[in-house]
């Protein structure tokens, strides 16, 4: 089950212009460990959300939510940017 760590305040835009906010998630993995993907939802009307692969491995709950305390819209940014990329790839595979 995932859990939802950090809602970011900023707002992320891809490279034509639709807006995003964005927040982090954790899922505990089989072995303990913590896995952490930024998910990206869209403004406005339509779009789809965008989620990016495991972006963080972490020992505990408490250090992912220091690893998403620390994000910048800079790293927001590049993830919307693998997170559509993903999106793409997957959508080419079928």
């Amino acid at each position: 089950m995932e859990s939802l760590i950090q809602e970011f305040t900023a707002e992320i835009t891809d490279e034509d212009g639709h807006a995003y906010t964005a927040r982090a998630l954790g899922r505990k993995r089989a072995d303990g460990l913590w896995s952490g993907y930024i998910e990206f939802r869209p403004r406005g009307r339509g779009g789809l959300p965008r989620r990016t692969a495991a972006e963080t491995t972490q020992p505990n709950l408490d250090a992912l939510r220091y690893w998403a305390s620390g994000l910048e819209p800079v790293y927001l940014e590049g993830a919307l940017e693998r997170a559509i990329g993903r999106s793409e790839r997957t959508r080419s595979s079928r």
